[in-house]
């Protein structure tokens, strides 16, 4: 039997929100109903910041190391910085002979208790400031000789819901637990009689997606042996 030999599903904004007021047992065609959802889809975006990283929001980033410089500002839609390391070339000089080191993540109290925040030297520490505007400080001050770019994964926010004919900036995997979560959050409002059991299929779809939303990696466990001392 043949195939439909394409992998391109998706679905529109609109398609999404009469997707979730089917699953609260109703339709509409009303534009306060419509703007509604799309609020309530941009929250249910925001509550999925609170979930975890979402691999396709992972971007690697860039910045020009600057002598004696050690805070930097990141993009507005930047979550948090996952990980960092300072290179001696940016990404399209990179070479067979690019060294990179990475930079080991310290929180607010070990930065703050750093003695001198602008010694310069060869950074080995990084510590982001989650604020409106994200920054990311580096302990030493870069010198910037031989170690030139700063690199560094970030997770960023999902793109608003936009325009009822845009399609959502969402991985294919997270769109059934993103028409639970819509009809979840939808309910709240219109099927009250309907709240758990579309919360429930919601967080287990959610469950489902997020799990699957990993990278595959070969782990290796080796047993700790203790040995008595003789008597």
């Amino acid at each position: 039997m043949a195939t439909s030999g394409t992998t391109a599903f998706d679905l529109q904004i609109d398609d999404i929100i009469e997707e979730a007021y089917e699953r609260c047992g109703m339709r509409t065609n009303s534009g306060n109903d419509l703007r509604s959802a799309r609020r309530s889809l941009n929250l249910l975006f925001s509550e999925w910041g609170n979930r975890g990283i979402h691999l396709w929001k992972v971007k690697l980033n860039e910045k020009a190391l600057v002598a004696g410089t050690a805070t930097y500002t990141v993009d507005t839609d930047v979550n948090d910085v996952l990980e960092a390391y300072i290179s001696t070339t940016n990404a399209a000089g990179n070479t067979s002979s690019t060294n990179d080191i990475s930079l080991t993540k310290i929180d607010r109290s070990a930065y703050a208790a750093l003695p001198n925040k602008l010694q310069r030297g060869q950074p080995s520490q990084y510590y982001v400031d989650r604020q409106t505007t994200p920054t990311i400080s580096l302990y030493l001050a870069p010198d910037a000789t031989t170690y030139t770019t700063l690199k560094f994964y970030t997770i960023n926010r999902i793109e608003d819901a936009g325009g009822f004919t845009k399609t959502p900036d969402v991985a294919y995997r997270f769109l059934p637990c993103m028409c639970s979560g819509l009809a979840y959050y939808l309910s709240q409002k219109r099927a009250p009689d309907r709240i758990q059991l579309l919360k429930q299929l919601y967080e287990d779809e959610l469950i489902r997606a997020l799990n699957e939303d990993g990278s595959r990696t070969s782990v290796y466990i080796s047993p700790q042996t203790y040995f008595g001392s003789g008597s």
